[in-house]
């Protein structure tokens, strides 16, 4: 446990709290959320709820995202003055699709020390049992009503596993946004209301999980997390048929050689897999000349 006499001073901390079961809450955490001389909290009602249940009666400040700019340099002076502070959200770890990154930058920039105290994260729970590549993945948070196919098609092809936040009321638009921009083979999971008492995690297609939260309005209720296969990478031992035709126009009028080269350039296929594919259409033509 951490006690006044070792914490150090002028120092800001930021806390992850519990998504849902409150168990989750880690005991160096509710350690320094005890010690520390303020909490920044994104809704200081909500975040009240969860400091009554582990008896912390530290001081609250609101920090949300319509006055981070003036709280955080109020804040900063406190750190200055050599007082501690503790930054959480509503839930999960801050910063991530939550307020707190320009208090974070400011006190950085003031060369004082900012501690991360780790713990829960829907984004990290959601991965770890969605049965879909966690290696490498592309996090999109909450994708933006107005400029959704936008920002979808921007990752239409990308091979990484994609991960985004939404919200109930936006749910089953945001699903179909993306089995028009994604098809309907690329595979899925949603994550709903994680560590919470209905907690879901249903894999499918994209079109099956729409179809699965359509048929029931009460599944589209909650806190929501979308895991997304990424985009199959291309075959590039295959030549597409354009690639192809392309090859055989050049052919007739150039060299083997000249011919898979500026196919190449053109198209941005191998050259190499080009004047292969060339020697083999040669020796089939020669196979039925004879």
């Amino acid at each position: 446990m951490v006690s006044n006499a070792n914490i150090k001073k002028g120092v800001l901390y930021i806390v992850a709290t519990p998504i849902g079961n409150l168990q989750d809450l880690s005991p160096r955490a509710q350690s320094i959320l005890h010690h520390v001389d303020i909490i920044a909290a994104e809704d200081t009602r909500h975040s009240r709820h969860l400091l009554n249940h582990f008896g912390i009666k530290t001081p609250l400040r609101s920090l949300h995202e319509h006055n981070e700019r003036a709280q955080s340099n109020i804040l900063l002076q406190y750190l200055l003055g050599g007082n501690n502070i503790a930054l959480i959200s509503d839930a999960g770890t801050p910063l991530i699709s939550d307020p707190g990154s320009y208090l974070v930058q400011t006190v950085l920039a003031e060369q004082l020390t900012v501690i991360p105290i780790p713990g829960p994260s829907a984004l990290i729970s959601a991965l770890s049992v969605a049965g879909i590549p966690a290696k490498r993945f592309v996090f999109e948070g909450f994708l933006p009503a107005k400029t959704r196919l936008q920002r979808l098609n921007s990752v239409a092809h990308e091979s990484r596993t994609l991960v985004f936040y939404e919200a109930p009321h936006r749910i089953l638009d945001c699903l179909k946004d993306m089995i028009q921009v994604f098809g309907e083979e690329r595979v899925a999971v949603l994550a709903k209301e994680l560590t919470k008492v209905f907690e879901t995690v249903y894999r499918e297609n994209l079109p099956g999980i729409f179809n699965w939260l359509n048929a029931q309005p009460q599944r589209q209720k909650g806190e929501f997390v979308l895991v997304v296969q990424g985009a199959p990478k291309p075959d590039n031992n295959v030549l597409s048929p354009e690639t192809i035709r392309i090859f055989q126009l050049l052919r007739q009028e150039l060299s083997l050689k000249q011919a898979a080269k500026l196919t190449s350039e053109i198209t941005g296929d191998s050259k190499n897999l080009l004047y292969a594919f060339g020697i083999t259409l040669k020796g089939n033509e020669k196979n039925l000349e004879g």
